[in-house]
């Protein structure tokens, strides 16, 4: 059997909570990245949002394409058969649905969709400087989701529960990008950056940390596991 395919863009949250996922399950895949705003994009024909991460894998001759988060990591748990990134507690795996639908919808509609689209897809499709007040406006919804992270992790040794899951990728995956861009004031947040560490030192994290964005250096601390 031929080894999966996954097509993701490095910066991209959703396409590092995979990466993420497939690095924890140790599975060799294709990388292929994909610039998701040109019109050729391979992955236009396989997604019909045309969004990445898509995987593709043969399963008993048959070829399945997955496409977005949801459907990979599911596909993961399959796989395992058992307690992977998904605990088996029904509390838990509540919490991780709740957390993960927050990182989905507010977290990406209050952050992302403000500081990433100034601190990098402007820079990409060309569309000039960013803008001081949208800066301002994203850093402060920054600051308000990553509180309530802070309160999370001071009653837990990982956000969904007892022990590191898809919860934790996910906001990690988020996360990650912003700390690329410089975006985190660490001293703030200081049960937030001991779980963020751990999460670092793990071997699914290094890929992530050789990534770089074509014009812009990572923070001085991006790469650092003690920083």
């Amino acid at each position: 059997m031929s080894d999966p395919v996954l097509y993701h863009f490095a910066f991209d949250p959703a396409s590092r909570s995979v990466r993420l996922a497939l690095g924890e399950a140790k599975l060799t895949v294709v990388d292929t990245p994909v610039r998701p705003w040109e019109d050729d994009c391979p992955v236009g024909p396989l997604n019909p949002s045309g969004m990445p991460p898509v995987l593709q894998v043969t399963e008993h001759g048959r070829l399945l394409t997955l496409c977005e988060p949801a459907a990979i990591l599911g596909w993961l748990e399959d796989r395992a058969k058992g307690d992977f990134l998904l605990s088996t507690d029904p509390a838990e795996r509540a919490e991780t649905r709740r957390l993960i639908g927050w990182f989905d919808r507010r977290f990406t509609d209050d952050v992302n969709a403000v500081l990433l689209h100034e601190r990098m897809e402007k820079p990409l499709l060309r569309l000039g400087p960013p803008e001081a007040r949208a800066l301002r406006a994203g850093r402060e919804s920054l600051r308000t989701h990553l509180t309530i992270l802070e309160d999370l992790l001071t009653l837990r040794d990982a956000l969904a529960g007892r022990r590191m899951g898809q919860a934790d990728l996910v906001a990690a995956a988020h996360i990650s990008v912003l700390d690329y861009f410089g975006e985190i004031a660490w001293a703030a947040y200081p049960g937030l950056k001991t779980w963020y560490m751990k999460l670092k030192s793990r071997p699914s994290f290094r890929p992530l940390l050789a990534d770089r964005f074509p014009g812009v250096s990572p923070s001085p601390h991006y790469a650092d596991l003690d920083f």
